[in-house]
C-alpha cells in the first residue's frame, strides 16, 4: 500500500472513528469503539516514527490529521468523564414514580422493601421532610426500625389483601403528618 493510500485510510478510519463515538454516546451502543481507536493510534505511530520518508504535502496531510485527531480525541475523552460520572446530559432523570402528587402527598410502590432500598431511603426522607414542615422532632427516627416497619407492612398488605404492590404515601393535612400503606394497582 502507498504512502497516499495510507493517509486515505487514516482520515477514513478518523470519520468512522467520530462516527462510531457518536452512535456511543447517543446509547446505540453498549461499548467505545476500542478497535477503531488502536487502528487509528497504531497508524499514527508508524507515520510519527518515519516522518522522513514522507514528503512535505504527505507531512502536511499527516500533521492536519493528527491535530483533527487530537481535538476529537480530546473531546471523547470529556465526554466520557462526563458519562462515567453522570453529569451533563448523562445525567440520572428522576423517576416519576417518586415524584409528589398534585395533592402535595409523596407516593411510593414497593413490592419487596428489602430489595429496593433506594425506594425505603425516599420514603424515609419524605416523612422526615413532612415531620420538620408540621415543627414534629425527627431525631427520634431510626432508619433500620422505619425500614423494617416498612417491610412487614409490605408483607402483612400483600396477605391480607392478596396483591402484588403496595403503595405508600406521606403528606400533611390538617397540621399532622399522614403515613398510608394501600393496595397499589
Amino acid at each position: 500500500m502507498t504512502t497516499e493510500e495510507e493517509l486515505a485510510k487514516l482520515e477514513d478510519n478518523i470519520r468512522r472513528l467520530k462516527i462510531e463515538y457518536d452512535t456511543y454516546f447517543s446509547g446505540g451502543q453498549p461499548r467505545p469503539p476500542h478497535d477503531t481507536v488502536f487502528r487509528v493510534e497504531s497508524t499514527i505511530k508508524k507515520f510519527s516514527d518515519n516522518t522522513a520518508r514522507l514528503n512535505f504535502g504527505q507531512r502536511f496531510k499527516f500533521n492536519q490529521l493528527m491535530q483533527k485527531y487530537a481535538v476529537y480525541s480530546d473531546l471523547w475523552r470529556r465526554r466520557l468523564k462526563e458519562k462515567e460520572e453522570g453529569r451533563g446530559r448523562f445525567a440520572a432523570q428522576p423517576r416519576p414514580a417518586e415524584e409528589k402528587a398534585p395533592d402535595g402527598a409523596f407516593r411510593i410502590v414497593c413490592s419487596n422493601p428489602e430489595k429496593e432500598k433506594e425506594k425505603v431511603d425516599e420514603l424515609l426522607k419524605a416523612m422526615i421532610e413532612a415531620k420538620r414542615q408540621v415543627g414534629e422532632r425527627v431525631d427520634n427516627i431510626d432508619p433500620l426500625q422505619f425500614s423494617k416497619f416498612v417491610g412487614d407492612k409490605t408483607r402483612q398488605l400483600k396477605e391480607s389483601l392478596g396483591c402484588e404492590k403496595v403503595q405508600f404515601s406521606v403528606s400533611v393535612e390538617g397540621g399532622r403528618v399522614k403515613f398510608k400503606a394501600v393496595k397499589a394497582e
